[in-house]
């Protein structure tokens, strides 16, 4: 509308030809804002799983250990051990063992999950009608909460052969089976065929959905309040705050199945042989019979440690870079 008018203004005090030059112009800075949303979503991503790649490591090691490890050695595994292990065997950069598929994962993922979610967000208020009108809590809960999880589930579903290549490089101890990523990606499709490539997809999307839902909804809320309450508080440091309480939550409630996702990709590496047969509620069965209820939750605590800060400068970035962007955009 806004467009339109400045068109017919321009049309009838005689400068047409500066008001197809601003169509233009409005229409330039529309694709400037998405590569500006994506390449925002991809930085903040990235630069966050560097910043926490070790830890991330450590969770993934310790949710694989229930796979071939007798009862004995499970008791002994401690998060201090583990790091002087991988120190002691590896060296200091084992730490970032796959950390360069972690990036090209999480580049694209990141700017899928950002993107989109905003484009979800837009599209759920228009529908429900609360564009034009100012929503309650709960509904802007339940708008970022669905916005949320189907920007998840679309953004693994787009990245998922990157995350099983991830996973399976990081989890690499004494035995190397893959040395790269694209012979990790040539190696699974030979001994396991394409389809492969998606071991685990369904666990993933059952537990990517609800987590970026919740971590989403958590976020935007926890901002919204405290913005509102301290709105003269840096909103860079009210992104890092509440993105991190925000990771908190959703690793919480949905981490014994990130820990089924993580076993279920690196099923039969290397021919070895297949622990779980059974679907998602017959592996969490499984785990708590072999391994009991603390099984399920086997590597929470790096994944707090890596949780609070990953998902608090994931937020953090995200916010910094858009704001950069529109302001530079705004200067063109």
């Amino acid at each position: 509308m806004v467009m339109q008018t400045e068109a017919r203004v321009g049309v009838s005090s005689g400068h047409g030809v500066a008001s197809s030059s601003h169509r233009l112009t409005q229409d330039q800075r529309s694709h400037i804002e998405s590569a500006s949303q994506l390449l925002a979503g991809g930085l903040a991503g990235a630069f966050s799983k560097t910043c926490t790649a070790p830890l991330s490591r450590l969770t993934i090691l310790f949710q694989v250990q229930g796979m071939h490890s007798d009862a004995g050695a499970l008791r002994k595994a401690s998060i201090l051990h583990e790091a002087s292990r991988i120190l002691n065997e590896e060296g200091l950069k084992a730490f970032w063992k796959g950390n360069l598929v972690t990036i090209a994962h999480r580049l694209p993922y990141s700017s899928v999950n950002f993107y989109a979610y905003e484009h979800y967000k837009k599209f759920m208020y228009m529908v429900t009608g609360m564009e034009n009108h100012k929503a309650s809590i709960s509904s802007n809960l339940f708008v970022h909460f669905v916005a949320g999880g189907l920007a998840g589930i679309t953004a693994a579903s787009a990245t998922y052969p990157l995350d099983l290549v991830r996973t399976r490089l990081a989890a690499q101890t004494k035995v190397i089976y893959y040395t790269g990523i694209w012979h990790t990606l040539r190696t699974i499709s030979t001994d396991e065929g394409i389809l492969g490539l998606y071991k685990g997809l369904g666990t993933t999307l059952v537990g990517v959905g609800p987590s970026i839902a919740i971590s989403f909804s958590v976020y935007e809320s926890l901002r919204s309040y405290w913005r509102s309450t301290r709105p003269h508080d840096s909103p860079i440091m009210v992104s890092l705050a509440c993105g991190s309480l925000s990771g908190i939550a959703s690793s919480t409630a949905t981490f014994p199945l990130d820990l089924v996702r993580r076993r279920k990709q690196l099923e039969g590496i290397g021919g070895r042989e297949v622990v779980y047969k059974t679907g998602l509620l017959g592996t969490l069965k499984r785990i708590v019979q072999t391994e009991g209820a603390r099984g399920l939750y086997r590597g929470i605590l790096p994944e707090y440690y890596k949780v609070v800060p990953g998902v608090g400068i994931c937020f953090m970035t995200y916010e910094t870079l858009k704001l950069y962007f529109k302001d530079l955009s705004s200067k063109l």
